[in-house]
């Protein structure tokens, strides 16, 4: 693990805060510190366009696909400036972040050309549809079914907890298409447009009254048979290989979000007094530890060896996780009764507070993406090898 910098690498650090300082101060100076995920979407799609004209969208691809071969430590610096200068949620996270780099490594060439300009060019918005309502956690229990009829795959089911659906062109899907397999096997990963009779989409409303996940129907909805990534009946190495692409280098940047929450709930409690209280200073200082260490293990995680990098981040969603939970309590009981007011709008509507959202939202944070209990049994065994949890009939 490197902690210091080259001259090089200091050189794209400027040259990259320099361009967003001035993009988030000029044309979209509207988006800046934007930490709403379902906000001002047609500006975010345009602020997603502006980076990929810039080729700042995609840094760590290869130049022919939009990006600027960029090193792991300029991708590190990237995301790090990024958070620092208060830009948006990105509204292709799933594609630039996820799906992207998951092409790069299972797509032919024809996918490769076809799609990953759209996404760094932010053309083409994704979305992933991995869960379903009777498999969550069980990702290997999906019932989703695609079957092939000539040249298009018939996709029949129903993903739950899609982000970002609404807003999207295309979504990722795992579908079962070996009839009657089980488990993990007779899965294929398909590229399908929503943009088709076949596809409907339901916004559920949150807790924070957002609506940034989405219900997913498929009713014989239709994709080229030429849509797999990677092979056909390999979808769970395909899904598999996406989700340990989630916990790379974009950590760093979601880290750099989390300092700015933290930094926000500090300036609340030296505004309001509750700084001085001996219980709430020492909260303060636990998260402060606590997101250092969590920044040491995610650069020990992206810079060591393979083995080391999979220990480490299955124990890295947990920590996070349980991390800001932490640190949306602690801002409810710095804010006291403030924090159960929001500003009224329109038609009855309301904007939570940035913090008031942050206990909200963080709520979920130990629930999407692995729960904790979840968590602890990959950690328990792939990480301790200790014997695997009883599963039932299924198998593999």
């Amino acid at each position: 693990m490197r902690l210091t910098y080259t001259e090089s690498e200091r050189a794209f650090r400027a040259e990259a805060a320099d361009w967003l300082q001035s993009a988030l101060s000029g044309e979209f100076s509207d988006l800046r510190g934007l930490t709403n995920r379902v906000s001002a979407p047609k500006r975010r799609l345009e602020w997603e366009q502006h980076l990929g004209q810039a080729r700042w969208s995609v840094v760590g691809w290869p130049a022919k696909f939009g990006g600027r071969d960029a090193t792991l430590s300029e991708r590190l610096i990237f995301a790090e400036e990024y958070a620092a200068a208060g830009g948006p949620p990105r509204l292709n996270h799933l594609g630039v972040e996820l799906l992207g780099p998951t092409i790069l490594t299972y797509g032919t060439d024809a996918q490769k050309s076809v799609f990953l300009p759209a996404i760094s060019a932010g053309e083409a918005i994704w979305c992933q549809g991995y869960s379903e309502p009777s498999a969550g956690s069980d990702l290997s229990a999906i019932r989703t079914s695609a079957q092939l009829h000539g040249d298009q795959w018939s996709i029949n089911g129903q993903k739950v907890w899609t982000s970002l659906a609404q807003f999207s062109d295309w979504a990722f899907i795992l579908a079962r298409t070996t009839p009657k397999s089980v488990g993990r096997h007779g899965l294929s990963f398909l590229l399908v447009p929503l943009d088709q009779p076949g596809v409907s989409i339901r916004p559920i409303r949150q807790i924070t009254g957002d609506a940034e996940f989405n219900e997913l129907f498929l009713d014989d909805a239709r994709t080229a048979a030429d849509n797999v990534l990677g092979k056909v009946g390999g979808g769970w190495e395909v899904a598999m290989s996406l989700l340990g692409i989630e916990r790379g280098v974009s950590t760093l940047g979601q880290q750099m979000t989390f300092r700015n929450e933290l930094d926000a709930v500090m300036a609340a409690a030296r505004r309001n007094g509750t700084a001085k209280d001996p219980l709430i200073r020492q909260r303060l200082a636990q998260s402060e530890i606590g997101l250092r260490l969590m920044r040491f293990g995610a650069l020990r995680m992206l810079g060591g060896a393979s083995d080391n990098q999979t220990n480490a981040a299955i124990t890295y969603k947990i920590q996070w996780a349980s991390w800001r939970r932490s640190l949306g309590e602690l801002a409810m009981d710095v804010l006291g009764q403030e924090a159960e007011i929001a500003p009224a709008l329109p038609a009855g509507e309301y904007e939570m507070p940035m913090l008031t959202e942050l206990f909200l939202s963080s709520r979920a944070d130990t629930i999407y993406g692995g729960t904790n209990q979840i968590q602890r049994n990959l950690i328990a065994e792939r990480g301790l090898g200790l014997p695997r949890e009883p599963r039932g009939d299924l198998k593999g």
